[in-house]
């Protein structure tokens, strides 16, 4: 089934562009439901009333018509994995801690598409306040935009005003799939280039997809290879993300265990998992686990996917909402929790499944990754304090 084109439209802008790091809500009283799943991985390491809690705010969300959520917890080196819901609606199958399960994590991506920039940016390739076409001449041209006044850093900090070509329902990952259509870069940036720019670049922040689709192609350029093979060699091998991969063009399916991702299309509640990657590519195609995913902020907070001062960089943020206190850096939001945490990650949304990742600096992380949109925003911010405050 493939529902309207508005439909379709807006499930995407909505997915892809959910806020980049969270939103802060108020704590909705929701009756508990779903089924948690005990932990293979459970230790020590991680506190006993954090795991009750963590599991309470998953089990709430699915209380509150979310299909499914896994909860990825590490603390003290050691991680724990904690799910509620169903894997899958026609079976009523429990999602389970082990094998992990992969899911689509959207805008996440962004933080990786980031970090491989920045090793640019170290290794003297890439200079962050170089205009765009200096590595993509004449890529960016169009109403109110142009690549010669538009910076590498503002691509990565949304503040180059390109529209977002995830607006467009050409740019709908789910149809594309149900069509048999794949999307290469070069195509979704003429839909940008078809746009209007939204402001004058560095006059503020302007979340847009196409940003990251530039950084994604700044990647290739710079080193004559496949983004997929850059973030293969620099960080997924490096780190050990054996669960995380970037689909190519026409791969649809998620290829190891994973719960099927959920969406309301034309009333129905449709198993929306299959997507075309190729259309969200560096801005948002990636797949991976919770654990996964915890092992990547965790080793980036600590230094060991970039040089301090490439980190420093990627950490400085804009504001984004001055009442919440949250800011964006480079591929990275943070905010400062009600303990004193700080919290550095992102968020993403994609036809099916919704997440945030993120870590402190002291080693905790958490990723939450839930296989239906939430009707009703849950408290973010209180289930990051409950996985990340001391």
């Amino acid at each position: 089934m493939v529902p309207d084109a508005g439909e379709v439209r807006g499930a995407y802008r909505r997915g892809m562009r959910l806020v980049p790091i969270v939103v802060t809500v108020s704590a909705v009283a929701l009756l508990a439901g779903g089924c948690a799943a005990e932990s293979a991985t459970e230790s020590a390491g991680v506190s006993d009333a954090r795991v009750v809690a963590v599991q309470e705010d998953i089990d709430r969300v699915v209380g509150a018509g979310v299909t499914g959520a896994i909860a990825t917890v590490t603390e003290n080196g050691e991680t724990v994995v904690r799910t509620a819901g169903v894997a899958d609606i026609g079976t009523d199958a429990p999602i389970p801690t082990q094998p992990a399960q992969q899911t689509r994590v959207g805008s996440v991506t962004k933080t990786f598409t980031s970090a491989l920039v920045l090793q640019l940016v170290a290794e003297e390739k890439v200079r962050l306040d170089e205009p765009i076409d200096t590595y993509l001449p004449g890529l960016l041209r169009g109403d109110g935009i142009d690549g010669g006044a538009i910076t590498v850093r503002q691509i990565l900090r949304h503040q180059s005003g390109l529209p977002d070509f995830a607006d467009d329902p050409r740019a709908d990952e789910y149809r594309a799939g149900v069509e048999n259509r794949t999307m290469t870069p070069a195509e979704a940036i003429a839909i940008v280039n078809g746009g209007r720019g939204e402001f004058a670049p560095g006059e503020r922040y302007g979340y847009s997809n196409a940003n990251y689709l530039v950084a994604g192609m700044l990647i290739e350029r710079v080193t004559g290879a496949p983004y997929a093979e850059e973030l293969e060699r620099r960080i997924l091998k490096p780190l050990g993300l054996a669960d995380t991969y970037l689909p190519g063009p026409g791969e649809r399916d998620i290829r190891g265990p994973h719960p099927a991702g959920y969406a309301t299309l034309d009333g129905v509640v449709t198993d929306v998992s299959r997507i075309e990657p190729s259309i969200p590519w560096a801005a948002g195609g990636l797949v991976s686990s919770g654990t996964d995913l915890n092992r990547f902020y965790g080793a980036l907070l600590a230094g060991r996917v970039l040089e301090a001062a490439e980190l420093q960089q990627m950490r400085d943020g804009v504001p984004i909402d001055p009442e919440s206190g949250t800011a964006y850096g480079l591929g990275l939001g943070s905010i400062r929790l009600p303990c004193g945490a700080e919290y550095f990650g992102h968020s993403g949304g994609i036809h099916g499944y919704n997440t945030v990742s993120g870590a402190t600096v002291d080693g905790r992380a958490i990723t939450v990754a839930l296989t239906k949109a939430p009707e009703t925003e849950p408290d973010l911010i209180g289930m990051l304090e409950h996985a990340l405050c001391p």
